[in-house]
This record gives C-alpha cells, sequence and structure tokens, in this order.
C-alpha cells in the first residue's frame, strides 16, 4: 500500500507542479508586458513631450539645445533629434557616441518608416529606444528619438519572477502539505483494510482495522471487521467439527479407510495402522491395489466399485503370526449430484468374539464330555447290579464303590461350575477382612501334606518371618492356593518336590507354588486358564481334575486386585506366582 500511496503523491506532485508552472509562467508574462508596456508607454510621453518642446514652439537652436539637455536629464535619458536630412541636430544625454552610431547606422531606418512612433530593444547595449517622426503636412521634417537604459527595467522583471517564483513555491510546499495530510488521512484507513483483508487471505481471521470515520473508509473498515468475525466464526465452527471428526475417526476401536474416485487412498486411521501396522508415508495416496497386501479386500473393493452397492463380507486375513478375524463394511460414496467420489471401508476386528464363540462350544463340548463319562460309568454300574450282580457281595461292593468316586467326581464337577458361575456374576462379592497369608498357608500345609505322602512328593513350605497380612476373603484365598498346590501336585511325578515359598516385596506379599513336574510348553501357556483346558488330559482325568481348577483360582486373584504369572519349562516344572495387596483401595 506505501507503493500505492506513493504512486499516487507522485501524481499529486507532478499535477502540482505543471498547474504552478504553467501558472507561474502564465502571471510572469502578464507581468512582464505590463512593466514592459509600461515602460514603453513611460518613453512615449517622454518623446512625444520632447516633440512638442522642442519643434511646437519655435525655440531657437541654443534654445532646443538646452531644452534637450534638461529634458534628458530629468528623465535620465538620452534624447537625440535629428533633421530631415538625419542630421543630428541636439544631442544630450549620459550615453557615449558609440550608441549614436548604433541608432544612426541600425535603427533609423526602421524608425523613419513608423509615422505614430516605434519602439525597439538593443539587448547588446541593454538600452530601448523610442522614436517619433515630425510631420508637416505629409512632409518628413525630422525624427525625435528617445533612448534609456532597461537595466532597471529587467530588473525589476527579475525580481518580479523571482517574487512569482517564491510565492509559488511556499504554495507549492503548503499544498503538497495540505494534499500529504489529505492523503495520510484518507489511506490510512485503506491501507489498514487491505492489510487486514491480506491477513484473511493468509488465514489470520483474527485480524482486525480501526473503524474512526463514519464515511465511505468507515463503513469499508467496518465491513472488513464484520467479514474478518464471519470467517473467524466460521473457521472456528469448522475447526471444531473438524477436531470432533478427526478425533472419533482416530480413536474409534475399527479400522477406517478412505478411498476416492480414482480408486487412491486418501485417510486411514490410527485403529486401522495398529492393526495392519501399516505406516501412514507409505500407504496414503496409494493405488488401493498396490496398497493392500490381502487379495481378499482388494476384490471387496472392485465389487463396490463395480455394483456401486453396500458389501459387508467377514473375512479371515493372515497378520504377522496368526489369523484374524474382521467383519469389513464398505459403501460407496455418492454425490448430490450422483458424482462418484470414491469408497469407505471399515474393518470391525471380531477375533475376540470368535475366540469367544469358540471358546462357548468348546465349554458346551467339554462340559457335556466331562458330565457324560460319570454319568455313563453310574448308569453302566447301576444296570449290572441291578441285572444280579447284588448277589455277589465282593463283586458288588466294587461297583458301587465305582459308583461312589463317579459321583463324588460329578458333584466336584458340578460344585466347580456353580463357584465359577459364581465367581463371574458381576454382584460377586468378597468377605473382606484381614488375612494371615502366614496362617492360611500352615493350614492347607496340614490339609495336603497326607496327599503329597501319598503321591510320594516331597512338599515344602519356606514362609517369611515377615507380617505376611492382606485384606481378603480367607475362604477364597484358601481356595486359590489349595487348587494352586493341588495343580501342582497332579503334575509332579513321584519322588518330585512341590516348593511353597511366601515373602514380602514392595507392598505387596508374593507367593509362589513351584514344582519339578512334567512342565508346560510355552504356547499353551496362554491357555491354562482356559475352562476345561488341561495340559495332560488322561492324568488330570484320571486323578479327578475337572480342567476348571486354574480359571477359578485366576478370577479370585483378579476379583482380590491381584496379579498371576506362569514361569514353565517343558520337563523342568512350572511356578505358579501370586501377587496379593495388602491393602484393597
Amino acid at each position: 500500500m506505501s507503493k500505492f500511496r506513493s504512486r499516487l503523491l507522485f501524481g499529486l506532485l507532478i499535477l502540482i507542479i505543471s498547474v504552478l508552472v504553467g501558472l507561474g509562467l502564465l502571471l510572469g508574462q502578464i507581468f512582464q508586458s505590463y512593466y514592459i508596456n509600461s515602460y514603453k508607454n513611460m518613453l512615449e510621453q517622454e518623446t512625444k513631450l520632447a516633440r512638442t518642446l522642442i519643434f511646437d514652439k519655435g525655440l531657437s537652436a541654443k534654445e532646443a539645445s538646452n531644452l534637450v539637455t534638461n529634458i534628458s536629464e530629468s528623465f535620465t535619458s538620452q534624447i537625440i533629434v535629428l533633421d530631415d536630412k538625419d542630421r543630428i541636430i541636439h544631442a544630450s544625454g549620459r550615453f557615449s557616441g558609440v550608441n549614436e552610431q548604433h541608432i544612426m547606422t541600425n535603427s533609423l531606418p526602421i524608425m523613419k518608416n513608423k509615422p505614430n512612433g516605434h519602439y525597439t530593444t538593443d539587448s547588446k547595449h541593454k538600452l530601448a529606444y523610442y522614436s517619433l517622426p515630425v510631420m508637416d503636412n505629409d512632409t518628413y521634417k525630422g525624427m525625435v528619438l528617445v533612448s534609456s537604459s532597461i537595466e532597471e527595467l529587467n530588473e525589476v522583471i527579475r525580481k518580479m519572477w523571482g517574487l512569482l517564483a517564491l510565492c509559488l513555491s511556499i504554495a507549492f510546499i503548503i499544498i503538497i502539505f495540505i494534499g500529504v495530510r489529505i492523503t495520510r488521512q484518507y489511506m490510512r484507513p485503506i491501507e489498514s483494510a487491505t492489510k487486514v483483508a491480506m491477513e484473511l487471505a493468509k488465514g489470520n481471521y483474527k485480524a482486525r482495522t480501526y473503524e474512526e470515520h463514519i464515511d465511505e473508509t468507515g463503513m469499508l473498515s467496518q465491513s472488513i471487521n464484520i467479514l474478518a468475525r464471519n470467517l473467524q466464526d466460521m473457521t472456528r465452527a469448522q475447526e471444531m467439527q473438524q477436531d470432533r471428526l478427526q478425533t472419533l475417526i482416530e480413536n474409534m476401536g475399527s479400522g477406517l479407510i478412505l478411498i476416492d474416485g480414482r480408486g487412491y487412498i486418501n485417510l486411514v486411521n490410527r485403529a486401522y495402522k495398529e492393526l495392519f501396522n501399516v505406516e501412514s508415508a507409505k500407504f496414503l495416496y496409494q493405488l488401493y491395489y498396490d496398497a493392500f497386501s490381502h487379495q481378499e479386500i482388494n476384490d471387496l473393493v472392485e465389487e463396490i466399485f463395480m455394483t456401486e452397492v453396500k458389501v459387508r463380507k467377514q473375512l479371515q486375513l493372515p497378520l504377522q503370526i496368526e489369523i484374524r478375524h474382521f467383519e469389513v463394511y464398505g459403501a460407496p460414496i455418492i454425490g448430490t449430484n450422483d458424482e462418484w467420489k470414491g469408497i469407505v471401508l471399515v474393518f470391525h476386528d471380531i477375533t475376540e468374539l470368535k475366540k469367544l464363540e469358540q471358546m462357548r462350544k468348546d465349554f458346551v463340548a467339554n462340559v457335556s464330555h466331562e458330565l457324560k463319562t460319570p454319568i455313563t460309568s453310574i448308569k453302566g454300574f447301576s444296570e449290572t447290579l441291578l441285572d444280579g450282580a447284588l448277589n455277589d457281595i465282593e463283586t458288588a461292593e466294587y461297583f458301587l464303590s465305582i459308583i461312589l468316586k463317579e459321583s463324588d467326581r460329578l458333584q466336584t464337577l458340578v460344585q466347580d461350575l456353580l463357584d465359577l458361575s459364581k465367581i463371574e456374576q458381576q454382584g460377586f462379592k468378597l468377605s473382606i477382612q484381614k488375612c494371615d497369608l502366614k496362617e492360611i498357608l500352615e493350614d492347607i500345609h496340614i490339609i495336603l501334606k497326607s496327599k503329597a505322602k501319598e503321591k510320594e512328593i516331597l512338599l515344602t513350605f519356606s514362609i517369611a518371618n515377615d507380617d505376611l497380612i492382606v485384606e481378603g476373603d480367607i475362604d477364597r484365598i484358601k481356595q486359590i492356593f489349595i487348587n494352586l498346590i493341588n495343580n501342582a501336585l497332579m503334575y509332579t511325578p513321584k519322588d518330585g518336590a512341590v516348593h511353597v515359598e511366601a515373602k514380602k516385596q514392595d507392598g505387596t506379599v508374593v507367593i509362589t507354588v513351584s514344582d519339578n513336574g512334567i512342565g508346560i510348553k510355552t504356547e499353551e501357556i496362554p491357555r491354562i486358564f482356559e475352562r476345561f483346558y488341561r495340559v495332560d488330559r488322561a492324568r488330570s482325568r484320571n486323578s479327578g481334575g475337572t480342567g476348571l481348577g486354574l480359571a477359578i483360582v485366576k478370577h479370585l486373584v483378579e476379583a482380590h486386585k491381584g496379579q498371576i504369572n506362569v514361569q514353565s519349562k517343558l520337563g523342568e516344572g512350572t511356578s505358579f506366582i501370586v501377587s496379593l495387596n495388602d491393602k484393597l483401595e
């Protein structure tokens, strides 16, 4: 805007200079003409006066000569009187003979032909001449010529030009000053409005201009401020909406991909990048068939492109070392004028649902299988007894002992199922109180030492002398460690060892149940807490195990806000580490 102001001021300056120079030249010429005419009239009056006094009074030659001298001295000019033969009869004044010679040779021929008088100047000698012929009935009788210096006239003209130039210069300065003030006054709001408009164009909608005057410039500033406020409100609303949409897209649990009408990927959210382990730089703005590594997704996209209808499919896609299940929803994006804009794909990860569904199926199958075995045994031996085996006392007692054993097994299974169902209920509550783990473990040692002795396994306890007090349900805590130690005794061979260690560590009580039994494969460790999952199915079933003990243990530990971890090596043994807090918050 400063360039515009400079151009405006430069144009105004040129206009003012042109007007002032033209006006100065015009006034100078007028004044100069006025002074020259006044000077010419003065010489004319002097010449007529001299002619009248010399020729009309009938003076003698001496008297005329004295009169010429007096007139010349009075008017400070030179008077030359010529006769009809162009001879100088009277000459006086303060000029030299060179001037007379110049007059006689250069000016006289011209002057004689001007009966009404003639005015001329000699720039070389800085003189002005006025001649007036003396006529008597058209008879030339002589001439009166008055010459005077024009230095004073030139000095007056020079002063006139100087004064005129000074006045015009002062006027120029005043006009420039006023023009600059007016220009600045009217350009300031325009410049401010222009700067604000440039800031608005850059996206800075907080810029404002001053509203100083109630005129066109003030209305311009007011309109720009209203525009800026409206743009700021619109931008704020758009940014808020965009932030909400971006937050929703980035934090939704499902993967989302946007493909434009040409097949290029324009948007991918964080969930998809985490699920498929892709980088934005290598995925965005790529053609979909170059970006997707799974042909099933390419086929789905091509189907939507060809049919322009919504598609919903379940896909099994290998990701790294596992196969994950996805429910993929794809829909075409159609504009208001049936304009094809692209495709949106949503990937719902249903792997956990599939696992839960499979676990439910396995649970039903396992429950059916576990219940079927004892029921079949009870039914078979009961039928055998009814068929006549009751008469054989020894056989009857053997069959009844098997029925009792299977009944106990069935009762244990049902009780474990009831306990597990109760623990998993949302309203399950513990009877919280102060529990001394040292006393609990000593009671368990008394309960299980006979079983360990029967299996010829060395069961040892190492309990620290620290205060092993925790907050929890005594019965449930006892159930946790009975199940863990029973499990260790079950999978430890003859002449093996089971060791229980309890100590206090960083505000928690850590209990470790270790054995040197058969151990667990690394890939099976994540599944050992599942219902009915057995590492060694034959051994656990023969020992009366239900496959629900570790599932119950895991739920009870979590209910006490504790942690349980497993360390195991196949053929070397297994360790279960349980951490319980001394206070439940």
